[in-house]
């Protein structure tokens, strides 16, 4: 049995081309700041971003009368419009069989600890109503005959709550959202990169009064860097994690987030110690997940060392040829690397002998035309000889083929189209894959309507640190359509946008365009390509998916003598194109210095492995073990309870990083709504909390 598709089904799914943007509207003025002509653009809301969260919150905003305009650097360039895997998940409430149960679905949600109960809860809730209105919007999710929706298990999810378009989920996500929003009419200005937040007031009355872009479009001999002032007293943060951070890394080039744009305007920061790592394609030619199928057709792994000799070095590591093939299978649904999957011969230890190889300067692969080799004393391959969970999901899925290109092209043909389309043929030859970056857990701190610190501003998506050590694949998608729609309505509640802004923010533009011409300097010896290469390799070293104390905190010295370097000496550029860069590797330093604040202030309080990271340690109670012996070199502590019920929170004080830690908020999970007690405060919008 084969699955026969026709071509031009795998091409929709594949390629899905974008709408068009409509013109951009004219600024409202022209002033002159600081001795620049500086178009003034008026809004209500300015949403920077243009992935999915972002469109969902401009959308839901419009819909309810209020001025919105959305700001991207790149339209349908981000993480949202560019990135996936074989079967991209979205990971909602099941629809299908007997339904769900929100309130075990908020604990399976926030399980990995170190996760606001209460905002499990709104993603759990929220997701079947996200779910619902993506599908009214067309996003072609999947069904049975009878509607229910096809549904399938993913990595941190015991039930089953994951479904996919295929490999391009949310790119389809945002090629429905964006044509909502140019029905909508909602003003989108492309090419158009966030700076500076400006802000008013002090302490708890800091508040947002506008916003400075660089733009292409608005380049001219008076105003040679772009300059643009965005007047608005409500900014939502949409423009996803720190992608840059790292060299070894499966974002679209170019995402830079805004950690550091935030940090600067007072914002605080929560969580930056939990990421995700895992094995994909790099940038550096089509980056790309490798998790899903592609491991669960059990592809053939080696590593190819300078002289071009090839190394089978799984089987230094695993037992049997069983053992070494079930777990390839198991990185389908246990994708990202986590330290206590190391141990016991778990499938964590694929990660760490793929990164042993790279550190070693080897290439590694993966070949989709052998099946694995046997290790050595053992039987050959064979599907009657795997473990009984990987053996069971063969059989369920058809998947007898003697070779992992059929068993792939069987299970999912699209991910093997998908590669054709940037020149790369699996079915031909092998693949090269490394253990990259993939995202950030952590980010702006918000309550349950995506409201920041700084009145007016709000975070959503991957902008927002509402993930806890570890979360369901596809979590994240559902995330930002949920906080999209809830920072939506609670704008829209406040009433703070429902026209443009008509302050007179001059002097507070004029300071903040005179600081940001101060960091830019042609004569400096900094430049963005040398603090790209620093900051990369710093964070990709030490700050990867094996830490130890002394190294985190070199890397942390190393980082605050670069932001003090960077404070002294400005970061130069030679035209309009590198002063935007500059500016966003200089916020990217500041990034970078606040994750590894963060680090070593956990590692420092006795933090242990958990999640992304193992902490290494020669004391340590965890040893992983591989045939070949124990890997003393990564003994590792264990995780401490107590830091699952807390949150790091980052801040900016002067020129320093400011640390602290915060008791997770608590959702009662026995509290039971009344409908006429309840229903008053809906009524009058009180649910919505807006005096806090």
């Amino acid at each position: 049995m084969t699955i026969d598709v026709p071509q031009d089904i795998l091409d929709a799914l594949t390629d899905v081309d974008m709408p068009r943007l409509p013109p951009e509207a004219a600024p409202s003025e022209v002033s002159r700041l600081a001795c620049v002509e500086v178009p003034v653009y008026r809004a209500g809301c300015v949403v920077v971003g243009s992935g999915a969260a972002g469109l969902r919150a401009a959308v839901e905003m419009k819909r309810r009368g209020d001025d919105v305009v959305i700001v991207s650097q790149s339209a349908w360039g981000g993480t949202s419009a560019c990135s996936g895997s074989d079967k991209q998940t979205l990971h909602t409430a099941n629809t299908a069989d007997q339904g769900d149960n929100y309130k075990a679905m908020a604990r399976a949600i926030r399980s990995g600890g170190a996760m606001d109960e209460d905002t499990a809860y709104v993603e759990a809730v929220g997701s079947s109503r996200m779910m619902a209105s993506l599908q009214f919007l067309g996003l072609p999710l999947p069904q049975d005959p009878l509607g229910g929706t096809l549904r399938y298990q993913t990595d941190h999810d015991e039930v089953g709550r994951a479904t996919s378009c295929g490999p391009r989920t949310s790119r389809l996500m945002v090629k429905v959202l964006a044509e909502e929003v140019i029905r909508l009419g909602v003003p989108f200005y492309n090419q158009t990169t966030a700076v500076k937040i400006l802000t008013e007031g002090d302490g708890a009355g800091r508040h947002v009064v506008g916003m400075l872009a660089m733009r292409a479009g608005d380049r001219t001999e008076e105003n040679p860097l772009g300059i643009a002032l965005f007047v608005s007293d409500v900014i939502v943060l949409a423009a996803g994690g720190p992608g840059e951070l790292y060299r070894d890394s499966v974002y679209p080039n170019g995402c830079f987030g805004s950690l550091g744009l935030a940090l600067e305007a007072g914002v605080e920061l929560v969580n930056l110690t939990e990421s995700q790592f895992g094995i994909g394609t790099r940038r550096e030619g089509f980056p790309w997940n490798l998790s899903g199928t592609y491991v669960q057709a059990i592809p053939h792994i080696y590593s190819v060392d300078a002289e071009g000799g090839e190394h089978h070095f799984l089987a230094e590591y695993y037992r049997s040829t069983q053992e070494l093939a079930s777990n390839v299978f198991r990185k389908g649904y246990q994708w990202p690397f986590h330290a206590t999957r190391m141990l016991d011969f778990g499938s964590s230890l694929v990660d760490l002998a793929i990164y042993r190889e790279t550190a070693a300067g080897r290439r590694v692969f993966m070949d989709f035309n052998r099946n694995p080799l046997p290790v050595p004393g053992d039987l050959p391959f064979g599907l009657e000889r795997l473990d009984e969970d990987v053996r069971a999901y063969l059989g369920k899925a058809g998947a007898s083929q003697a070779m992992p290109i059929d068993r792939l092209k069987h299970m999912n043909p699209l991910s093997i189209e998908l590669y054709r389309r940037y020149k790369i043929d699996i079915a031909e030859e092998p693949l090269e894959f490394a253990v990259n970056n993939q995202h950030m857990n952590g980010g702006i701190m918000v309550d349950t309507w995506g409201r920041s610190n700084v009145g007016g501003c709000y975070a959503i998506g991957e902008a927002a640190g509402t993930h806890g050590v570890t979360r369901p694949g596809g979590a994240a998608l559902n995330a930002g359509q949920v906080f999209g729609t809830r920072a939506a309505e609670h704008i829209s509640a406040s009433g703070r946008a429902k026209r443009a802004a008509a302050e007179d923010i001059t002097a507070i533009a004029e300071v903040g365009i005179g600081s940001l011409l101060g960091a830019l300097r042609a004569e400096s010896p900094l430049t963005a390509k040398s603090l790209r290469a620093e900051i990369q390799a710093r964070m990709s070293e030490k700050a990867g998916i094996l830490c130890d104390q002394e190294s985190v905190s070199g890397a942390l010295i190393e980082a605050r003598e670069l932001n003090a370097e960077i404070r002294k000496k400005g970061v130069a550029y030679s035209r309009g194109a590198e002063a935007v860069r500059a500016v966003q590797w200089r916020h990217m330093a500041l990034a970078s210095e606040a994750v590894l604040s963060a680090l070593d202030f956990f590692i420092r309080n006795g933090g242990g492995s958990r999640g992304a990271r193992a902490i290494c340690d020669v004391q340590g109670e965890s040893l992983p073990l591989a045939r070949s012996g124990p890997l003393q070199d990564y003994r590792f502590r264990k995780e401490r309870p107590a830091h699952r019920e807390e949150q790091i929170v980052v801040r900016l004080d002067g020129d320093q990083i400011g640390l602290s830690t915060r008791v997770n908020r608590t959702f009662d999970e026995n509290a039971r709504s009344f409908f006429e007690r309840d229903w008053p405060a809906w009524l009058t919008g009180r649910i919505y909390d807006l005096d806090g």
